[in-house]
């Protein structure tokens, strides 16, 4: 019977610990949000603005490293020449571009 009366006594208490658990989790999801899947969704969307706005003749910088001029743009590749040697011809992938600089910007 002393067990009975120990079970009801802390039912009412579960259901609010149970509560506020729940309340926790979803406040650490939103957290999350904002904190690491709302930025990186940032940085892609300005990655793909700064690949779009590439053209011919723009200087860029490689992930590898490598400055280089734009000769040619396909969907998904552009061909580079890097240094004043016009046989160093290098296809890559846009990607592998992250950072562009214009020639007429100052």
């Amino acid at each position: 019977m002393n067990t009975m009366l120990a079970l009801t006594t802390n039912a009412p208490g579960m259901g609010s610990t149970i509560g506020s658990m729940v309340l926790w989790i979803a406040v650490m999801g939103v957290l999350f949000y904002f904190m690491l899947f709302r930025p990186q969704k940032k940085q892609q969307n300005e990655m793909k603005q700064m690949l779009a706005s590439l053209e011919v003749g723009d200087s860029v910088l490689t992930t590898s490293g490598f400055y280089g001029v734009v000769i040619d743009i396909t969907d998904d590749t552009v061909i580079i020449e890097f240094g004043n040697n016009k046989n160093c011809r290098i296809p890559m992938q846009k990607t592998a571009i992250t950072q562009i600089e214009k020639p007429n910007a100052e």
